[in-house]
């Protein structure tokens, strides 16, 4: 099987081999970003274990690509300390994924203290968890919703404040706190690699949480009914969901060989130019759809829900010490994105389908690189 070598020369750090056998824990392994993430990792040859709690929605991208069996596949909650504690010591990973997280923003005003448990004590939790362990590098996967947003107009650069107006962007700012005290703490002189990851909104095949444009979208063209769309003119920083996952990729094989330079905040977004709004994207999934229809829905509960206007992340860390980029222009990441739900609905084998598409993706990379 042909991959992609992601990786920058300069560090040594090849993704095609060093991932080989090494054991791998993906936390949140059942959600959206999780099931393409253990995908990867099987497909490049490393033992994946997952720790995660029953797939998040009713389809799920797990259920739906049967990865349960190329995996070990744990049930467990980030927030039991001694399960997660006992499954690091038990299975020996070298590398943490940490992604799981209460996902959606307009849920933390539902449940603010279970969005608060989960991703600042859970963050902690892993954190906890992973002293003297096997464990030489951790990612945690935060939000690019962590920042202060004080809607400059700019981009966000690692160094930016944390902040968060609603429960949700406080919990991540708060999670990236939490990582950055016990880097400084506990794992200043072991040699164990530490890093959190701010990335934008990602699309891909197989998301299908409430309240996101994308599978909403799908819902409502799987019913032939009409997509509402919130807000027509947000624009967010949209990438495909390889591209995070690429970046996070690279950093942890980063992270392992070199902990001390690496060790630190890293925001993978797309570049400025790429910025697309809510209602461009509608019209470009109805046009490739064949069919359907959208409305503005100006619902008067929109309001309760603070949402920002325009949230961009300055990316350029990542391209110049990781040597990552985005791959895939909007129309790419938006084609591919609607070619799964297509293949879905005709009732396809979309694991084949999902490996075809990550093969695709690396091999584009590679040309890039």
């Amino acid at each position: 099987m042909h991959h992609g070598n992601f990786g920058n020369m300069k560090t040594n750090v090849n993704i095609e081999k060093d991932f080989r056998n090494k054991i791998i824990l993906v936390t949140g392994h059942t959600g959206f970003i999780g099931t393409w993430m253990s995908l990867c990792l099987h497909m490049l040859g490393a033992k994946v274990i997952g720790y995660s709690q029953k797939p998040p929605t009713n389809p799920s991208m797990f259920e739906t690509i049967k990865i349960k069996k190329d995996i070990k596949h744990i049930i467990g909650d980030i927030n039991n300390f001694s399960k997660l504690h006992k499954t690091i010591k038990d299975n020996k990973p070298e590398i943490i994924f940490h992604l799981a997280a209460e996902s959606i923003v307009r849920k933390s005003y539902d449940h603010p203290l279970k969005t608060f448990q989960t991703n600042v004590m859970g963050t902690a939790n892993i954190l906890e968890s992973i002293k003297n362990s096997s464990v030489r590098s951790c990612i945690i996967m935060t939000s690019d919703k962590c920042y202060e947003n004080i809607e400059l107009g700019r981009s966000f650069k690692e160094s930016d404040s944390m902040g968060g107006n609603d429960p949700y962007s406080a919990s991540k700012g708060a999670a990236e706190l939490v990582t950055a005290a016990y880097r400084h703490s506990f794992f200043k002189n072991n040699k164990i690699g530490i890093a959190s990851v701010r990335s934008g909104n990602v699309m891909g095949g197989g998301d299908w949480s409430t309240d996101r444009l994308i599978p909403d979208c799908f819902r409502s063209l799987y019913q032939n009914k009409i997509i509402l769309i919130r807000n027509p003119n947000a624009v967010r920083p949209w990438q495909f969901v390889l591209e995070p996952i690429s970046g996070m990729l690279s950093l942890s094989l980063h992270l392992r060989k070199n902990p001390t330079e690496f060790s630190e905040p890293w925001n993978f977004g797309p570049s400025s130019s790429k910025k697309i709004n809510v209602e461009e994207i509608v019209k470009k999934i109805i046009q490739q759809w064949g069919k359907g229809k959208y409305i503005k829905n100006s619902n008067k509960n929109n309001k309760k829900y603070d949402e920002a206007k325009i949230l961009t992340l300055n990316s350029t860390k990542a391209k110049k010490l990781l040597n990552w980029n985005s791959v895939y222009t909007n129309n790419e990441s938006i084609y591919e994105t609607i070619e799964w739900y297509k293949q879905y609905g005709d009732k396809k084998n979309m694991k084949e389908f999902t490996i075809k598409q990550i093969q695709k993706y690396m091999n584009k990379m590679k040309l890039n690189n």
